[in-house]
């Protein structure tokens, strides 16, 4: 049995989404595949123009979590998406590949699918790894977000790239 498909990968998907954001029906498909977020449902399905604007109205309510100043806040608005885009969870074998859990009926559109992916997949994230392990680069000029997996859970920067961006920028600072 499969405990959690809605783990990081939904997650890491909304990051990238918020990041890069998808412009046609053709890219958010591809998108979700290649981050592995139930590749074979999105797959089946026809992703529409609807379903575009749903992923982008789901995107914006969840930037608004990364985004809250405290930690009630953020409790309340991961509510607030799970109350919106959730049912009872439930298991299921749809795909015949082991049980599962499941937080929406089987056939829903795409872009209900990624929207429950994500806010269930987010809900998981904070209270397994820490309600603070979202946030947005601590480098200056970059307003990336970042879903913080690392152990430590001291996360601060979207990238690697920025990380040494800013190092580079205090070491300077420090020599002058």
């Amino acid at each position: 049995m499969h405990l959690n498909p809605y783990g990081a990968d939904a997650v890491l998907l909304a990051v990238n989404l918020v990041n890069q954001p998808a412009t046609s029906t053709v890219e958010l498909a591809e998108r979700c595949e290649q981050n592995g977020v139930e590749n074979r449902l999105v797959r089946e399905r026809e992703v529409t123009e609807a379903d575009l604007a749903a992923v982008r109205v789901a995107l914006d309510e969840w930037l608004a979590v990364v985004d809250a100043s405290d930690e009630l806040t953020r409790v309340e608005l991961v509510n607030a998406m799970l109350a919106k885009y959730t049912e009872h969870p439930r298991l299921t074998n749809h795909a015949g590949d082991g049980w599962h859990m499941h937080y929406r009926p089987d056939h829903v559109p795409v872009g209900r699918l990624v929207a429950t992916l994500i806010s269930t997949g987010t809900a998981l994230h904070l209270a397994g790894r820490g309600i603070t392990r979202l946030g947005r680069c601590c480098t200056d000029g970059c307003d990336n977000v970042y879903a913080d997996l690392s152990r430590g859970g001291r996360q601060r920067y979207c990238s690697p790239a920025c990380s040494n961006r800013d190092a580079v920028r205090r070491h300077r600072a420090r020599t002058m």
